[in-house]
C-alpha cells in the first residue's frame, strides 16, 4: 500500500487551520485521517477511527488535557477539526479501574467530559485510545489485515507475519471490555507498536502523526506482501450457461422481490446498484461462492450495511426469466427466514426484548453478471455495494491463505444488535416516497421541473427526461437526491425504452411514472391539416402510452404495484376555441388513463390524472399571455387569477397534485383539477 504522506502537503494543512486557532497537532491528525479515510482498502463508509492527545482551553481560560477522537458520522476521507471533539481525558482514564462499564454508561461518560457540548458523540472506541498512552493512534478495518485476522489460526498467522511488533487482542465487540482488554495487551508489551484485534481490525499508534500512520501503512503492506507471496488461488470457476440475461433484465424483478411488505398493497422498497468488475466476476463465478457466502462478514461492523452477508442466485437464462423470477423470489424467502431464525435464535438469549429489522439482503451475488447492492435510499444502496467489493477482497484474500472464518454469528448479532448502533438508525426517519423511484417527463419545463423537486423533497429518486438532455441534466442536478437526467424523444419508442433502461442501471426499477410531456398547436378544426393533428396525437396521446406500457412492464415485474400520473390539461374537460389540436388528444388521454385504472387496479398500479389551467410554462409563455389577456381586455395578472379563487396557480401547485395523487394509497381513476375554480372544467 502506498505511503501518501507528503511534507509540503502536512504543511499545508497546519497553515490552512491555523488562522482558525486550530493547534499543529490537530491539524496533522486531520491531515492523516484523511490519508487514512481516502483509502477505502483501510477505511470505508464510517469504519475506523483516529485520535490526538492534546491541550485545549475553554471559554472562562481553563486549560484541560483531552483526546481529540473522531466523532460520530464524520466521514475520515473529509474530516475537518470539528470532526474530532475534544473528551477531557482523566475521567476516562479513571473508567479503566471499573469491573464494567454499560454502553449507554459508556456514551455518557463520554458526552459528560466534552469540552464543547455540541460536538457529535466520540467514537464507541474513544476509551481504547485513550487507554493507549501513545499521543496518536490509528485504527482501520484494512482487507488485507482482515485476511490474517478471519483466520483460525489467526494469532499464529499474525506472529508469523510481524513477529512481536503488534500485540494481539482476541476478538471481543467493541466497547468497554475491548479498551481494558486491548490495554491490557499493550502493557504486557508497551514495545509494541500496533495490536491486531481479532475479527476486527488493527491499531497503530505513535509519538507523532507521521509515526502512526507510517506504521499503519507499513503493517497493511506487509499483510499484503503475504497475501501475495503465499497466496494460491482460492476458486474453482464455474462453466456458466449460454445466453444469460442481462443485469437490467433481472434488476426489477430482484427490486421487487427485496421490498419489505407492510400490509396490503404497501411496501418499503429498495434502490438497487449494480456491480461487476473482474475481482467480482471471478467470486460470483466460482462454485465456492456459496459456501464463501454462508460464513458471515468480513468484520462485525459490516453487519450494519449487509446483514450476515449476501444472498446468492443462479445464473440467469436471457430464454426463462418467468422460472428465474420464481427463483429469486425463493431465494430471497430462503434468506428473510434464515435471517428470522438467526435474530429469534439470539434473541433468546436474553431478554432485551429486541425489534427485528426488516429481514431483506442487502448485497447480492449473481454468477456471470456481478452483484447488487440494496439499500433504502441511493446512497445506502451504494455503500452496500462498497462494502460488498470490499468484503470480497478479505474473504478471498483469506481462503487463499488459509481458510475464511470471520466472526460467529452470535459476535455478530451482538453488534449488529448494539443499542448504540440502533441508535444511530433510529435516528433516521424515512420520508414517504423513500426507496421508491419516479420518472418524470417533460422534466425541464416549468410543471416538470417543479414536480421532479417536489417529489425528490419526499424522498424519492427523480429521471428526469426531456427532448433537451442538457436541460435534463440541470434540473437533475437542482433537484437534487440522486436525480438524474436523460434525453429522451418520448414519441420515439426506442428512445423511451433506452430512457428506461437508464433508470433501472441506476436504480434498478420505476415506482412512480409522471407522464407530463406535452406541447399544444392551435388551428381552427374544420381546416387543420392532418399532420398538425397527427403531429400533435404523437405527443400528446401517444408518447404517454408508450410511457404508461414500459412503466406498467416494470412494475408488473416487480410486483409492488406502482403509480402512473398523466397531465390531461383542462382542455380535456373544456375545450377552447382553436385548440382543438390540443384538447382531441388530451381529451384521450383521460380516458387512456381510465383504462390503466381499469385494467391495472388488479396488480397494485394506480393510475390517475391532473387538469391544470394556466400555468405559466413552455406552452403559456409571456407572449401567449400577453396576447390572450389583451384580448380579453384585462391585465396579464388579473388574465392568470381569472379563477373562482382570484389566485394565480404555478407550476408548484400543479406538482402538489401530482404528489398527493402518489401518496393517496387507495385512489385510482381520479382527475385532481388544479385551476383556482374553473366551473366549466369542472367534472361533472
Amino acid at each position: 500500500m502506498d505511503n501518501l504522506w507528503r511534507d509540503d502537503a502536512a504543511e499545508a494543512m497546519v497553515a490552512k487551520y491555523a488562522p482558525a486557532g486550530i493547534k499543529r497537532d490537530l491539524a496533522l491528525r486531520t491531515y492523516t485521517t484523511r490519508l487514512l479515510g481516502g483509502e477505502p482498502r483501510l477505511v470505508l463508509h464510517g469504519g475506523g477511527n483516529t485520535s490526538v492527545k492534546t491541550t485545549v482551553t475553554d471559554l472562562v481560560g481553563d486549560s484541560h488535557d483531552v483526546l481529540c477522537v473522531k466523532g460520530s458520522g464524520w466521514d475520515m476521507g473529509v474530516i475537518e477539526p470539528a470532526g474530532l471533539p475534544a473528551v477531557k481525558i482523566a475521567p476516562l482514564l479513571k473508567a479503566r479501574k471499573l469491573d464494567r462499564l454499560s454502553d449507554e454508561d459508556m456514551v455518557t461518560l463520554q458526552r459528560a467530559n466534552l469540552v464543547d457540548p455540541v460536538s457529535p458523540n466520540p467514537s464507541v472506541e474513544a476509551l481504547l485510545h485513550a487507554f493507549l498512552p501513545h499521543k496518536f493512534v490509528d485504527h482501520t478495518h484494512s482487507t488485507a489485515i482482515l485476511a490474517i485476522a478471519d483466520q483460525r489460526e489467526s494469532r499464529a498467522m499474525s506472529r508469523e507475519i510481524w513477529g512481536d511488533r503488534l500485540g494481539f487482542v482476541p476478538y471481543i465487540m467493541p466497547g468497554f471490555a475491548l479498551a481494558k482488554s486491548a490495554a491490557d495487551v499493550f502493557d504486557r508489551d508497551p514495545s509494541v507498536e500496533g495490536l491486531i484485534l481479532d475479527k476486527h481490525g488493527i491499531f497503530t499508534f505513535g509519538g507523532t502523526a507521521k509515526e502512526a500512520y507510517d506504521r499503519m501503512i507499513l503493517f497493511v503492506t506487509m499483510a499484503e506482501d503475504y497475501v501475495k507471496g503465499r497466496g494460491r488461488g482460492p476458486f474453482t470457476p464455474v462453466t456458466l450457461p449460454e445466453g444469460l440475461a442481462a443485469a437490467r433484465d433481472i434488476a426489477p424483478m430482484l427490486r421487487g422481490a427485496v421490498a419489505v411488505r407492510k400490509g396490503a398493497g404497501a411496501f418499503d422498497r429498495m434502490v438497487s446498484v449494480f456491480r461487476a468488475s473482474p475481482d467480482i466476476l471471478d467470486f460470483v463465478n466460482a462454485a465456492e461462492v456459496e459456501d464463501m457466502a454462508s460464513r458471515g462478514v468480513s468484520t462485525p461492523d459490516l453487519s450494519i450495511r449487509i446483514k450476515t452477508g449476501p444472498l446468492v442466485l443462479k445464473a440467469p437464462l436471457a430464454s426463462d426469466l418467468a422460472a428465474y423470477r420464481s427463483h429469486v423470489e425463493e431465494r430471497v424467502a430462503a434468506f428473510a427466514a434464515d435471517y428470522t431464525g438467526y435474530f429469534k435464535e439470539n434473541d433468546a438469549r436474553d431478554d432485551v426484548g429486541r425489534t427485528m429489522l426488516d429481514p431483506m439482503p442487502r448485497l447480492t451475488l449473481v454468477p456471470g453478471l456481478g452483484m447488487f447492492g440494496h439499500g433504502r435510499t441511493l446512497k445506502d444502496a451504494a455503500i452496500a455495494a462498497d462494502v460488498g467489493e470490499m468484503w470480497i477482497e478479505a474473504a478471498r484474500d483469506a481462503e487463499s491463505v488459509g481458510r475464511f472464518e470471520p466472526v460467529s454469528r452470535p459476535d455478530l448479532f451482538d453488534l449488529e444488535y448494539w443499542s448504540l448502533e440502533q441508535a444511530k438508525l433510529a435516528g433516521a426517519k424515512p420520508k414517504p416516497f423513500t426507496g421508491q423511484v419516479a420518472v418524470v417527463t417533460g422534466g425541464a419545463g416549468a410543471i416538470g421541473a417543479a414536480t421532479a423537486r417536489a417529489f425528490a423533497r419526499e424522498g424519492a429518486h427523480v429521471a428526469v427526461l426531456d427532448l433537451d438532455g442538457a436541460r435534463a441534466e440541470e434540473v437533475a442536478r437542482a433537484t437534487g437526491n440522486g436525480a438524474m437526467g436523460i434525453a429522451c424523444d418520448v414519441t420515439d419508442p426506442t428512445s423511451v425504452r433506452a430512457a428506461y433502461d437508464a433508470v433501472i442501471d441506476r436504480f434498478g426499477g420505476v415506482d412512480i411514472l409522471v407522464s407530463n410531456a406535452g406541447a399544444a398547436w392551435e388551428g381552427a378544426i374544420a381546416t387543420l391539416d392532418d399532420a398538425t393533428l397527427r403531429r400533435s396525437f404523437e405527443l400528446n396521446f401517444f408518447a404517454h402510452q408508450t410511457m404508461a406500457q414500459n412503466a406498467v412492464r416494470i412494475m408488473t415485474e416487480q410486483g409492488t404495484g406502482g403509480v402512473i400520473l398523466f397531465n390531461v390539461s383542462k382542455q380535456a374537460i373544456n375545450p377552447g376555441p382553436n385548440f382543438g389540436a390540443y384538447g382531441l388528444p388530451k381529451a384521450a388521454l383521460l380516458f387512456l388513463s381510465r383504462q390503466y385504472a381499469l385494467e391495472h387496479g388488479k396488480d397494485g398500479i394506480r393510475v390517475n390524472a391532473v387538469n391544470p389551467d394556466r400555468i405559466r410554462s413552455g406552452l403559456l409563455n409571456d407572449d401567449m399571455i400577453g396576447a390572450r389577456s389583451k384580448s380579453r381586455g384585462v391585465s396579464v395578472d388579473d388574465y392568470m387569477a381569472g379563477n373562482l379563487l382570484r389566485l394565480e396557480v404555478t407550476a408548484d401547485h400543479v406538482a402538489q397534485a401530482f404528489v398527493h395523487q402518489a401518496l393517496a394509497e387507495r385512489t385510482t381513476g381520479d382527475v385532481t383539477t388544479v385551476d383556482g375554480g374553473n366551473i366549466a372544467a369542472t367534472l361533472r
